[in-house]
């Protein structure tokens, strides 16, 4: 631990998360020991009096979701900034070119963030290729027992079952690596993996068409990018073999909604959707009332107690940074217009 007069001046920005709920105590302590905690209180917003007092005395910013964009102004008003270690996923919304102009160095906690995202993926597709919506729905509905599966053809279940993935993301090679144990075949959709790469994750490599062709189970876990809107459209849904289940836990605008809902009425596909576009539907989407849809309000990230990996994180690397050691979660400018 350095001395108390030398140590970094550190402030929180996020909302509407305290701090308590994104740290647990010893990484709290662990801070504390490393850096003068400036207030304890985040900082809601930028550009007011206090918070103008605090990124005086600042050279850590903790950012999180809600913090608003470090602009030119903000960073004017933070002349000893040195880190910004955000605890959230994307900081697409966060930086700025003047951070880098500046130098300021930045770190985020995407690859914490990945950990329940690829989990919950990893449920939708077990839960997938049982029919387990399906099933639930027509047992509440008819109240019968167990002939009410006997029945059922040999496309339930999961063994020797194809799964797409499309995009080779932090997410989405968590989920390969998830789905290792299982006796699952993987295709995998993305233009800057090689065929050698994808064989050492566990995946065969194929274009985007013979995937959606293929799979029976695909799962969405590319970029938002402007060249990505729209990725699967509606000649790319048409692909989808009868039964087949689309999962997206990634940005609702990777797929063209309107042409998935009318696949979606024809009862022919399913989804899981955890992201739609925009973000909270309108009340009167159709995605609310269709049988064939699981749809979750954007839940798959970091929740509850999940968040303090997010901050186990943001501890690590802020130690690392204030004892001169390599930061392992270090943010490169050239590659942020590639990432979510």
């Amino acid at each position: 631990m350095t001395g108390a007069d030398d140590r970094p001046g550190l402030a929180f920005a996020f909302a509407p998360l305290e701090v308590e709920a994104l740290f647990m105590p010893d990484d709290l302590a662990r801070l504390d020991g490393l850096c003068r905690i400036i207030e304890a209180t985040p900082l809601r917003r930028l550009d007011d009096d206090r918070a103008r007092r605090v990124l005086a005395r600042t050279q850590i910013l903790v950012a999180g979701w809600g913090c608003p964009r470090l602009d030119a102004a903000v960073l004017a008003a933070a002349p000893q900034l040195r880190l910004v270690a955000h605890s959230g996923g994307s900081v697409k919304t966060l930086v700025s070119p003047e951070l880098f102009t500046r130098g300021i160095r930045l770190v985020g906690a995407a690859d914490a963030n990945a950990l329940p995202v690829a989990e919950f993926t990893l449920a939708a597709i077990l839960f997938a290729n049982k029919r387990v919506l399906d099933f639930a729905t027509r047992y509440r509905r008819e109240r019968r027992g167990l002939e009410l599966y006997l029945s059922v053809d040999q496309t339930v279940g999961n063994y020797g079952r194809t799964i797409g993935i499309v995009g080779a993301s932090r997410i989405g090679r968590r989920v390969i690596e998830l789905l290792r144990p299982f006796d699952l075949r993987v295709l995998l959709a993305d233009p800057f993996v090689s065929a050698a790469e994808a064989r050492a994750l566990g995946a065969e490599l194929v274009l985007l068409a013979d995937l959606l062709r293929r799979s029976d189970v695909v799962s969405v876990h590319a970029p938002s990018l402007p060249e990505t809107r729209h990725l699967i459209d509606a000649a790319g849904l048409a692909l989808l073999r009868d039964g087949a289940v689309l999962i997206n836990t990634s940005r609702g605008a990777l797929i063209d909604q309107q042409a998935l809902i009318d696949e979606l009425r024809t009862g022919r596909i399913s989804a899981m959707l955890d992201v739609t576009e925009p973000d909270v539907l309108p009340a009167e989407s159709p995605l609310y009332d269709l049988p064939n849809v699981l749809l979750t309000p954007h839940i798959a990230g970091a929740m509850g107690d999940e968040h303090f990996r997010l901050g186990r994180l943001v501890t690590d690397e802020v130690e690392r940074f204030v004892r001169g050691e390599p930061l392992r979660h270090e943010l490169d400018p050239k590659t942020l217009d590639r990432q979510a």
